[in-house]
């Protein structure tokens, strides 16, 4: 076990009653090797990252050699998985090493994923392959780039492994880091076995790290569900207004720290569908892009129930007023995507109006199916060509003369022009709040395929460094931002890792 003295652990979860986790340490894999290690995010975890790219920090994020205050867990959860509960899953290829504290005294949880079996694995072999590990990287990544909250990628390392899925592949493990790992899964498993007593320490526990205005309040718990709620509402909202679709959003992969987690089959949309959906085992439909406003609210209603004990002694004054605070997300979700959308299309000051305004864009690009982040994105163009012809030798052509010859396209232009506001400021507005590119389904597909066939690692890292410009200015001629052919289309995505 080493004593870094630049890696400074804490363990804050391992304080809480052994029910919530089980002990366990990373297995030792045959041959460790960095393949990608974020610095920026090192940087800003006050870790070393001149340390972490050697041999021995290669050793620690991997697992493999304990520093001395490192004292992994395996932490319990339960979960309704396509609305089916099932009252154990837990960490089942992932181990908790510690938490460290960033540049703003947050705690952060260093998470291995990959890293082997623990008591929860089941029938698991506890390993994850490269790809998917990398895929998780790309998007998580991108998704801290445009500002939506979520878990962010540290490093992707290689264990030299091989790994048996329906082919066989290079085994990784991910290093993953969250504000923490608290799903409302965690409270679940706890409530299926009537353990309220460990239902209230989980919830002071969650408090004093992630939520501590509620402290503040009358009602501690009341203030606590709320300000669940409010967090969920404003996620679901940002992953709605760039056409994320998370692919599995069961309640053990809703994290309530207000953070996308668990980036198995998702994506983003290319040609816009309410109902699209990415899973490959989603028949229903349950988690299709329309439907992720509802399931977030179901989630939060199985959260609510755990609660119930701390609202109120008396039960059904416990649940009315949980029904009282449940029934704010709609409200919340709405204010927040149309406020999203608003500025989408360059108008700062939204009116109640401007919902239908939305709405018959969204049903333009159903219609037409055209592209959704592309469509956003040529409104600039629309307004700075104005006066002049869009055409353009680029594929996205259409999207531009689709939407210039609908009857949309004159309502947006009276009503910008209702906000007084100048050619420039409008553009201005609408670069800022639409990125100029997405991490596009086939691009990450052709990307992963030729890293994992050559080992070319430039043509990522190069891939990550575009993403990582959303608002850069591109033109509809750049291949980074073309919709995918109908060969190259990636109509289903696997929960991977």
């Amino acid at each position: 076990m080493e004593n870094h003295s630049k890696v400074r652990f804490e363990n804050s979860y391992n304080s809480l009653p052994e029910t919530f986790f089980k002990r366990v340490k990373p297995e030792k894999m045959p041959d460790v090797g960095l393949f990608l290690v974020n610095q920026k995010l090192s940087e800003k975890l006050n870790l070393d990252y001149s340390w972490l790219i050697k041999r021995d920090g290669i050793q620690f994020l991997s697992g493999q050699n304990l520093i001395k205050d490192s004292k992994p867990i395996a932490l319990a959860y339960a979960g309704h998985q396509f609305g089916s509960f099932v009252p154990q899953l837990g960490d089942g290829r992932a181990i908790l090493l510690g938490e460290v504290k960033d540049k703003k005294g947050n705690l952060k949880d260093i998470h291995l994923k990959g890293s082997g079996k623990t008591p929860f694995s089941r029938s698991g072999d506890g390993r994850a392959t490269l790809g998917p590990v990398l895929r998780e990287y790309i998007i998580s990544e991108y998704m801290n780039s445009i500002n939506i909250p979520t878990t962010r990628s540290l490093a992707a390392i290689t264990t030299g492994e091989k790994v048996i899925r329906e082919r066989i592949l290079p085994g990784a493990i991910l290093v993953r880091t969250a504000s923490s790992h608290i799903r409302v899964g965690t409270f679940q498993y706890f409530a299926a076995r009537q353990m309220t007593k460990e239902i209230k320490i989980l919830s002071d526990y969650i408090i004093k790290r992630n939520f501590q205005s509620s402290l503040s309040s009358k009602n501690i718990y009341e203030s606590f569900l709320m300000e669940i709620i409010k967090s969920q509402a404003d996620l679901i909202s940002k992953w709605m207004s760039v056409g994320f679709i998370h692919g599995v959003m069961n309640t053990d992969n809703t994290c309530l720290s207000g953070e996308t987690i668990d980036y198995g089959p998702c994506a983003f949309m290319d040609a816009f569908d309410y109902n699209k959906v990415f899973s490959s085992i989603d028949y229903q439909g349950r988690y299709s892009y329309k439907n992720q406003p509802n399931i977030m609210l179901w989630n939060l209603t199985r959260f609510a129930e755990t609660l119930l004990p701390l609202l109120d002694k008396n039960i059904d004054k416990s649940i009315k007023k949980a029904e009282e605070i449940l029934g704010e997300f709609a409200t919340l979700y709405e204010s927040n995507w149309i406020s999203n959308m608003c500025r989408k299309l360059g108008i700062e000051n939204h009116k109640k109006t401007d919902k239908i305004l939305i709405e018959e864009f969204l049903n333009l690009l159903q219609n037409q199916k055209l592209d959704f982040n592309n469509s956003f994105y040529s409104l600039s163009i629309l307004i700075e060509n104005d006066d002049n012809k869009t055409e353009t030798s680029s594929k996205n052509f259409q999207i531009l003369s689709k939407i210039k010859s609908s009857d949309w396209y004159h309502k947006w232009i009276d009503r910008l022009s209702s906000e007084n506001k100048n050619k420039k400021d409008s553009i201005k507005i609408l670069l800022k709040n639409n990125p100029s590119i997405i991490p596009r389904n086939h691009l990450i597909e052709k990307i992963l395929n030729k890293v994992i066939k050559t080992n070319d690692r430039k043509v990522l890292t190069n891939y990550l460094n575009e993403l990582n410009k959303p608002k850069k200015i591109r033109s509809f001629d750049d291949p980074l931002t073309f919709v995918p052919s109908p060969n190259e289309e990636v109509t289903q995505t696997f929960c991977g890792t």
